[in-house]
């Protein structure tokens, strides 16, 4: 490390993590390099992420995506679209919100279906988002919304195995869960992001403004974001929709 400094040679040193995802061995490692990077992937997706944990001269949780080719990695210039479903029309219970991984806002597609239940206790699946949560904005949502689904087992689902556990996703969550029980679907340029507390209210989310760039550039015309969020000046090509209450989310769509 000393020699690495004094000449301005770059140094990899290559380790392995346990299974807690933790660095294995001492921790002494980790402390003295300058930065620690995690080269990611899942069995079934040839995509492999490159995610900066630790950066002393830079942002951390920066994310470079990557797909596994016959000549090896390739980089991913626009990770957006691998995470967005292409549908030939408007479908039922699917909206896309702009989420954050670092500082690289990212497009993705969340799915839900509600469907009546045969069971006693109905269920709340989540995938790629937090159980738990959703069963606390589906409480909002009868609540504040005025929309039930007791009785009615809910699904939700974020397209391409990401995962995305920043509250900034509640208001897709709730617009996808609603869109699916009413059959009725949402227009393909559409986005929506926020958070939605107890109260109903939509509370704002941060980078709001980059999250409103990154979706007029794929092209996305309209957003539905909490009013905290709505930019000053307008997007180009975009009609950004702020809301407050999650009565008022609802008259949007």
């Amino acid at each position: 490390m000393r020699f690495a400094k004094q000449s301005g040679t770059a140094l990899f040193l290559v380790g392995h993590v346990t299974k807690e995802g933790s660095l294995a061995g001492p921790r002494v490692l980790e402390h003295m390099v300058d930065t620690v990077l995690y080269f990611e992937g899942e069995q079934d997706s040839r995509f492999r992420v490159v995610r900066a944990v630790k950066n002393r001269f830079g942002a951390v949780n920066e994310l470079g995506v990557f797909a596994m080719t016959d000549r090896g990695l390739r980089e991913v210039s626009n990770p957006s679209a691998i995470f967005l479903s292409r549908h030939e029309g408007d479908v039922p219970g699917s909206v896309v919100m702009v989420t954050r991984d670092g500082t690289r806002p990212l497009l993705v597609e969340v799915q839900a279906l509600v469907d009546d239940s045969q069971l006693g206790n109905p269920r709340r699946v989540a995938v790629g988002l937090d159980q738990n949560r959703l069963a606390m904005l589906l409480a909002v949502l009868s609540r504040h919304g005025g929309i039930s689904t007791m009785g009615m087992d809910v699904f939700t689902n974020v397209v391409g195995g990401v995962k995305v556990l920043e509250t900034g996703s509640d208001l897709a969550v709730l617009i996808a869960v609603v869109s699916s029980l009413r059959n009725r679907s949402m227009e393909n340029r559409v986005i929506a992001f926020g958070e939605v507390g107890l109260s109903g209210e939509i509370r704002p989310v941060p980078n709001g403004q980059e999250r409103l760039k990154e979706a007029a550039k794929h092209g996305f015309t309209k957003a539905i974001v909490p009013k905290s969020n709505c930019p000053k000046a307008p997007v180009d090509g975009m009609e950004v929709v702020g809301v407050e209450r999650l009565d008022q989310a609802l008259e949007a769509i």
